[in-house]
């Protein structure tokens, strides 16, 4: 997909002679210039054409060494250019320096890269809409995988074989859903493999395979699966077809498919542009002429006998595998005519569609990237997992809130998900497009708290970066700042951040005048805000300026309802991350899960999820993969552990005590124990104690 290079693409800048001493160069652009240039000065020479550029470091080095009356074009160095006009491609990764000439090589500005990412997004978009539309109308199943097997496009005929929508099968191994795909075979030898037959839930699919190659390399593979089943289906009930009460008025001469139509004796009565086009005869000579005379292979005449459609057929014409469907017209129970459509005109253009399909969507996957790293955000409110009656409700009023420009306040123990929820209310919000910016107060020393918020001037203080720092609500302007753990944030910031919340503008230090900003501020912290006004530790105007809209995050002893779904969505992320497979959670396991009391919230039932799976061996989570004041706390209203789980826990607990009392060693702790070394390994195994180091 390419891109036209014009006007709206480019920040324009002034630009400077090359014969121009240095200082009068850089006075030159500082005064024509609103804001100081990204890049440096473009030279060009007296016919106006490009030379270079001298970044404004460069510039700078040469003013401090007494150069400033020498010609700036001595410090000229190359720079990358496009021409205006040009037509690019929309992937092309141009550097931040990069200038935009006319015709005669005159240059009229830097290339905004944001503007070229965000217009090459949206046409990418476009295209990939357009593509899925086509790849969706397609009867046959079709798969594109990646060099590694993980699934990158599959239309909705696949969706339905796979049972999971793309949005939740894309990016997993294609052999999570299929195990004997035969697409590890085409990947590994490049080859593809036509024609084979594969069972899938009972049903029998004619599967061909392909591999996909880009400039020479092997990218990934496609399969189009054809439900042999559902065809003998359709031809068993073919007799039972619907009634087609008139010849189909959507027969266009200028469609796309190559359309003929027939009578009830097989006489050609139309036959459009593009089926004349594909077999290089004009409409006129064919109408009124017997279709057998005219397409070869053809079996309408067949069809207007027989009343039988013929449906998703391959038929050879002119040495070209096409696919086409007849279909009978009737009049009650008289076949009246027959209408033929071309769907593909070479089963090729099915490949060259998903090639197409797969380099737009890395396309669109690049740009996505590129926008959801400048926004900085990752989570929405499809995110948060929890189906109870209080989740629900906090939900239901953070999506109400959301669009609202009032500041935000999130309260509630750690890890509960407030950073969570303050990325899905931006994500939900207007500003979603616009910059989240996440400052944690209580891990930025004191002394660098203000810098950071606020930025600072050039010369502000010792040490200042040279051009000075923009701070954190400048870099969220038009979007939305997190200010996590606001309880931490000293006395003085207090009172600077109430002035911003209550002026809207902020000061860098080292400034002069203040600057407006546009900026959603959300704030969460764990402690307790009025006890801390109360005892003089926290501003109490400050405190009702961010309690406007308070959102309580409960911990998670307050919601065991959600524990069995958090617990699936854990296990299944956390085995995906580490490779192992979904794992079951065995009920007693589940129910000692779902009485703890969870001081750590969701963070602590993660870790405590990771390390299970680290340690079970089988398909299922038992009680003595989890930690031992897990185990000591699931002991029923009698005080007693289950004893098999007590056998399980003491004995690990014994083994690693003499491995920790013989260093490690497996033979001295077994002899230790007076048990064999085969046994102790057994037993180690289970328990992972030689894996783990405990």
């Amino acid at each position: 997909m390419r891109l036209k290079m014009d006007h709206h693409l480019v920040n324009s800048e002034v630009l400077v002679e090359e014969t121009r001493p240095l200082a009068e160069a850089v006075l030159l652009a500082k005064k024509f210039t609103l804001a100081e240039p990204a890049h440096g000065m473009i030279l060009v020479d007296g016919k106006g054409q490009l030379v270079g550029m001298v970044s404004w470091p460069d510039a700078g080095v040469a003013l401090v060494e007494g150069k400033s009356r020498e010609p700036v074009g001595r410090l000229a160095r190359p720079v990358s250019w496009v021409r205006l006009g040009d037509e690019v491609d929309a992937g092309t990764a141009f550097s931040a320096e990069t200038v935009v000439v006319d015709d005669a090589h005159r240059p009229v500005g830097w290339l905004s890269l944001s503007l070229f990412r965000e217009v090459g997004l949206k046409r990418a978009t476009e295209r990939l809409e357009e593509l899925m539309v086509g790849l969706n109308s397609a009867y046959n199943a079709i798969l594109v995988v990646d060099r590694e097997a993980r699934i990158v496009a599959a239309n909705t005929a696949m969706e339905k074989i796979l049972g999971y929508p793309l949005a939740e099968a894309w990016g997993r191994s294609i052999r999570e859903f299929i195990p004997h795909t035969g697409m590890g075979e085409v990947l590994q030898t490049g080859e593809p493999r036509i024609g084979s037959q594969i069972t899938i839930n009972g049903r029998t699919y004619l599967s061909n395979r392909t591999p996909v190659y880009r400039n020479g390399l092997l990218m990934g593979a496609v399969a189009v699966l054809q439900d042999i089943t559902a065809l003998e289906n359709a031809l068993a009930e073919r007799d039972e077809a619907n009634r087609l009460k008139n010849i189909l008025a959507s027969v266009l001469d200028n469609a796309y498919e190559g359309i003929v139509v027939v009578d009830e004796q097989g006489m050609v009565t139309m036959f459009n542009q593009a089926y004349s086009d594909f077999l290089g005869v004009p409409a006129e000579e064919v109408i009124g002429r017997r279709v057998q005379e005219v397409i070869e292979n053809t079996r309408m005449h067949i069809v207007v006998q027989t009343g039988q459609a013929e449906i998703r057929q391959v038929q050879r014409i002119k040495g070209h595998d096409m696919v086409c469907d007849r279909i009978p017209i009737k009049k009650g129970d008289r076949v009246v005519a027959a209408v033929g459509k071309v769907l593909f005109r070479d089963v090729s253009e099915l490949d060259a569609m998903l090639q197409q399909t797969r380099r737009l969507q890395s396309e669109l996957e690049y740009y996505k990237e590129e926008l959801k790293r400048h926004q900085g955000t990752r989570y929405s409110l499809e995110n948060i997992i929890g189906d109870g009656q209080t989740m629900r409700t906090l939900k239901e009023l953070a999506q109400r809130v959301a669009w609202s420009n009032s500041t935000i306040l999130l309260r509630g123990e750690s890890g509960t998900g407030k950073e969570l929820f303050a990325h899905a209310i931006h994500n939900a919000s207007s500003r979603a497009s616009g910059p989240f910016i996440n400052v944690n107060c209580a891990a930025l020393p004191e002394n660098l708290l203000e810098s950071e918020l606020f930025g600072y001037q050039e010369g502000a203080f010792t040490g200042a970066r040279k051009g000075g720092k923009v701070g954190k609500f400048e870099l969220a302007n038009g979007g939305t700042i997190f200010l996590d753990e606001i309880a931490e944030m000293p006395p003085n910031m207090q009172a600077k951040l109430l002035r911003v919340l209550q002026e809207r503008e902020i000061e860098r230090l080292g400034g002069t005048r203040p600057l407006k900003i546009d900026v959603r501020v959300v704030a969460a912290t764990h402690r307790n805000l009025e006890e801390m006004v109360s005892a003089g530790q926290f501003r109490e105007d400050l405190f009702y300026r961010l309690n406007v809209i308070t959102l309580d995050i409960p911990p998670l002893r307050e919601r065991p309802e959600d524990i069995p779904l958090l617990v699936d969505h854990l296990v299944g992320k956390l085995a995906r991350n580490l490779g192992c497979g979904k794992k079951q959670v065995e009920p007693s396991t589940m129910q000692i899960l779902r009485t703890h009391r969870w001081p750590g919230n969701v963070r602590e039932l993660e870790n405590v999820l990771e390390r299970a799976l680290n340690l079970v061996e089988e398909e299922v989570i038992l009680p003595a993969h989890l930690p031992y004041y897990l185990q000591r706390g699931s002991a029923g209203a009698s005080g007693l552990t289950p004893l098999k789980e007590a056998l399980w826990a003491a004995e690990a607990d014994i083994m690693r005590q003499a491995l920790k009392a013989t260093g490690g060693n497996a033979l001295k702790a077994a002899r230790l124990l007076q048990v064999s070394k085969s046994t102790f390994y057994e037993k180690a195994g289970k328990y992972r104690l030689l894996l783990d180091g405990r």
